[in-house]
């Protein structure tokens, strides 16, 4: 019933503010190409700004600012402000009733609890989740070894040990690449194994379909949790959970003063990568059409495929079991064709991906800023880590519901509001 609720309100509210921003436009005509116009001078300036240093990119912020000031006092003038804002609101409103409609709930199959089950937590991931939660005696209370990560302790050593004492099942309370390294292990040993969400962003317990919020909840997946099967990805032998980013960012996260200014180091890394003599993103990669291409703002190879540049479900991964990488190079090559209007970004699957370079590359693998030696092989591990998810959970992606298209989101809206839309549980996986 909520999710019929919540897809009336999405096509009710969306259809009305289409209307109402038509009708202002349609009123305001031609003082919306002025608006226009301001913006796109704006991001030009912009543009010009992050690509240059001293003086010019001074410049080019002013003249950015100054353009977004008169867009601002075009629509303050016209007397549309109010208007405006109702339309901001509208969409906000849809969109958030439209996740509300596609949000799925997986009844995974029951199992039998591991017998001798054990949590390794980081007191400190997440600003101290695990204690502010008292996971070490929560974890307890259900039968679960509790193992504090302190400060000079090898996280892999810790988890081997325990398993050579006997752990069947492995649950970790921390960061994603914490994460990795404990569900590497866990496949390896063919254990099940826990994600309980005490990170600051918990982006792997979120695309499993774990609930963030509820910390203390997950560990009941030791408890009378279901299993599901998903996917592990590596690169160059390495573990990863979530995705490893090259290029701009990777670069610009590896220089002295990053963490005392991170937004100046990154800007000053842009001319000297992207830049007409940058040479720092001599990247080479294959794309799928089997063409060689060479450099790109950035590339990021993912864990399976992450929805990208959609209203619903951005940023998220549907599934985490495809047996596929998902693979996004952002910004044209440099062998690109000029003449051509590209997409900012370019996006596919495979099982496997190289990226060749002169040099070695840094890397953010799972958040952690790590340079690797090239070449960079990776290769997608289908289905081998036994995932176990608390019942009370959702068991899959936010995003595991919600179509790709805009007409077929609002074809699934109409459906859900009519009672026939897809149940969630269509979109399990591999159990």
């Amino acid at each position: 019933m909520r999710r019929r609720i919540a897809a009336i309100v999405a096509l009710l509210v969306g259809a009305a503010t289409i209307v109402l921003g038509v009708v202002n436009a349609v009123n305001q005509f031609p003082r919306g190409l002025g608006v226009l116009a301001c913006v796109v001078i704006a991001a030009c300036a912009a543009w010009y700004g992050v690509m240059r240093r001293g003086v010019a990119r001074l410049a080019g912020f002013y003249v950015a600012g100054v353009a977004l000031v008169a867009a601002v006092i075009f629509v303050v003038v016209g007397g549309t402000f109010g208007v405006g804002v109702l339309v901001v609101a509208g969409l906000l409103v849809t969109l958030a009733a439209a996740r509300a409609s596609f949000a799925s709930h997986v009844d995974l199959p029951r199992v039998a609890p591991p017998q001798r089950p054990v949590l390794f937590y980081n007191p400190k991931s997440g600003g101290g989740k695990a204690e502010r939660f008292g996971l070490a005696k929560e974890a307890r209370d259900r039968g679960i070894e509790a193992i504090e990560l302190k400060r000079g302790d090898d996280l892999e050593i810790l988890v081997r040990d325990a398993v050579e004492r006997g752990a069947d099942g492995l649950a970790m309370a921390g960061g994603d690449g914490s994460q990795a390294i404990v569900a590497a292990i866990a496949a390896e040993r063919s254990l099940p194994y826990a994600c309980v969400p005490a990170g600051t962003r918990n982006h792997f317990a979120l695309d499993l379909g774990v609930d963030r919020e509820d910390v203390v909840g997950a560990l009941d997946a030791f408890v009378d949790g279901g299993e599901r099967l998903v996917d592990l990805a590596e690169v160059n032998g390495r573990v990863f959970v979530n995705n490893v980013s090259l290029g701009l960012y990777a670069e610009a996260v590896q220089r002295t003063g990053y963490r005392e200014a991170k937004l100046r180091t990154l800007l000053d890394t842009v001319p000297d990568a992207l830049g007409p003599t940058g040479s720092e993103l001599d990247m080479r990669w294959t794309g799928p059409g089997g063409q060689g291409h060479r450099g790109g703002a950035a590339v990021l190879v993912s864990n399976n495929r992450y929805r990208l540049g959609r209203a619903v479900g951005s940023g998220t991964r549907p599934r985490i079991d495809d047996g596929l990488l998902g693979i996004t190079v952002v910004g044209a090559p440099a062998d690109g064709d000029q003449r051509r209007v590209q997409r900012p970004w370019r996006e596919w699957s495979a099982p496997s991906f190289e990226v060749e370079a002169d040099r070695p590359l840094p890397a953010g693998v799972d958040g952690e800023a790590l340079v690797l030696d090239a070449p960079l092989r990776f290769r997608i591990r289908p289905g081998v880590l036994r995932v176990r998810i608390a019942h009370q959970h959702p068991g899959a992606s936010p995003s595991a519901t919600a179509p790709d298209g805009f007409r077929d989101s609002v074809a699934e809206l109409v459906r859900i509001a009519l009672g026939r839309g897809r149940s969630a549980s269509s979109t399990r996986g591999r159990t």
